[in-house]
């Protein structure tokens, strides 16, 4: 029997019906967050607490000059620390928009980056020819770091048995990792990251949550392949490169003004740099887990995460948010052959597969249970900017966002 998971025509009724019961919920009435958001309230105002968590780091990140100043200190002292290197911040990159335009930062603000890429295998041609178009007009070295195919095409089949909303979480946790080893074996102090709250929103941890030990957790239960060449970030590496190493991470898109939509045109008349259809859509298996296994396994739209970013950063209008959400995401068919055949699936164990019992992290082994107990020791390495601020607002608190 046909389901939505692997029939289109039925994937679009199913989504005409998704769509009609959406509107039917309580939505907040500043961004595009419903009811059925993880962990979400909304005050008497009908105004959620992501809007209130937003509204609490534009207070502490509050952009325009102020934010500018404060990178411009910031820079100061990473040209400080870097004096006789030959490169002073690390920068991870994708190919992405934001990445990208993280080396055009750089450079203007006259750092000497080195730009890191983790290779899951999945790269996109898109984005391997963004990545080397930017990097020789702005001159800057590449250190890449590759994963055994098959390996991480195991670890991706564990997390497919594991049934919970989190399969990319490899490709995130494993790029934390290496830009940390990139920083440890260069000797750099300090690392970029494209992350822009004000773009991209903030993800409930319903939605996504990730630490070394789950995935670990997950592997134990569901794996065949040892780990040999997966980075994964251990909690012992974590302490070691944020006290001992004090590797800092700082994201430039937290103090300055960044419209999208400016910075996709400035890197195309720059570096040639090509769009690849969607947010994190650079990389193929992260697009297939934001416009397939997310969307209709789990009913999660991540799209209202950056549209609500834009939303409540001026950059898009409510209604016209509210318009896209109910456009189906595109979904490249040859994609979907291409996730069957390279893991070995048959269409009907596909079907099982999505029709797992959904799950969450919580049914799995984390950190987080220890990242809530240390949560004191998380605000000072935050304060310190050894940890994102994201990290402690998320990681470290009961039932949040």
């Amino acid at each position: 029997m046909s389901t939505y998971f692997t029939d289109e025509n039925l994937w679009k009724e199913e989504w005409k019906r998704r769509v009609q019961r959406k509107k039917g919920l309580k939505r907040c009435s500043r961004c595009l967050y419903d009811e059925e958001t993880p962990n979400i309230s909304f005050n008497g105002e009908g105004i959620c607490n992501y809007c209130e968590k937003d509204d609490e780091l534009r207070t502490q990140f509050p952009g325009g000059e102020s934010g500018r100043e404060a990178f411009e200190k910031i820079v100061d002292d990473i040209k400080e620390h870097g004096k006789n290197k030959k490169y002073d911040v690390i920068i991870g990159v994708s190919g992405g928009t934001d990445s990208t335009y993280m080396l055009h930062i750089a450079k203007e603000y006259g750092l000497r980056p080195l730009a890191v890429h983790f290779d899951n295998t999945w790269n996109t041609t898109v984005a391997q020819q963004n990545i080397k178009n930017a990097l020789k007009v702005l001159d800057i070295d590449l250190w890449t770091y590759v994963v055994n195919n098959n390996e991480y095409d195991d670890i991706y089949r564990a997390f497919f048995n594991a049934s919970t909303p989190d399969l990319e979480i490899p490709t995130d946790i494993a790029l934390a990792a290496v830009l940390n080893m990139a920083a440890d074996k260069f000797g750099i102090k300090y690392v970029f990251e494209g992350h822009s709250f004000k773009t991209e929103g903030m993800a409930p941890l319903g939605w996504i949550y990730m630490d070394a030990k789950y995935i670990d957790d997950v592997h134990s239960q569901f794996g065949k392949l040892p780990m040999k060449t997966y980075p994964n970030f251990r909690f012992t590496k974590q302490l070691k490169w944020m006290m001992f190493n004090q590797i800092k991470k700082i994201r430039p898109l937290w103090y300055l003004d960044y419209d999208k939509s400016e910075a996709k045109k400035l890197i195309t008349e720059k570096y040639g740099w090509q769009w690849y259809g969607g947010h994190h859509l650079e990389n193929r298996i992260t697009a297939f887990y934001h416009t397939y296994y997310l969307p209709r396994k789990f009913d999660i739209d991540m799209r209202t995460l950056g549209f609500s970013g834009r939303v409540r950063s001026g950059q898009m209008s409510r209604e016209e948010g509210l318009r896209r959400m109910e456009e189906i995401p595109a979904f490249d068919s040859e994609l979907f052959e291409m996730i069957l055949k390279r893991y070995g699936y048959s269409l009907e164990e596909f079907e099982k597969l999505m029709l797992l019992p959904k799950k969450t992290y919580k049914e799995y082994k984390t950190y987080k249970p220890m990242f809530e107990k240390l949560r004191p020791f998380f605000y000072l390495m935050a304060k310190a900017e050894l940890i994102p601020w994201s990290f402690y607002i998320k990681y470290t608190a009961k039932d949040n966002i």
